[in-house]
């Protein structure tokens, strides 16, 4: 099991998201397979973000069509780094 690191805005994010009524339970299922290191099924749509101004080397997948979420996976030291949540406009 990989732990988990949340960035300081990933934690601002995570607010927004709770304020706006999002249902954070689908986050955290996202966010426990990966902890866990399974992999996610197709619908998240995983990608890597190589070539954004804003992220590099980076994994991004969508919770829902408009709800992303940026993170980090640092095998070496064996952490799940939470980097981003939020909408395309919010992100980039």
């Amino acid at each position: 099991m990989l732990k988990i690191e949340y960035q300081s805005q990933f934690k601002k994010d995570y607010k927004i998201a709770k304020k706006r009524g999002l249902n954070l339970s689908l986050l955290n299922k996202v966010i426990t397979m990966l902890a866990n290191e399974q992999p996610l099924p197709e619908r998240y749509r995983v990608h890597v973000l190589n070539n954004s101004k804003h992220y590099q080397n980076v994994f991004e997948c969508h919770i829902l069509s408009d709800w992303l979420l940026v993170y980090q996976i640092k095998s070496d030291i064996l952490t799940l780094v939470l980097v981003r949540t939020g909408t395309h406009a919010d992100l980039f």
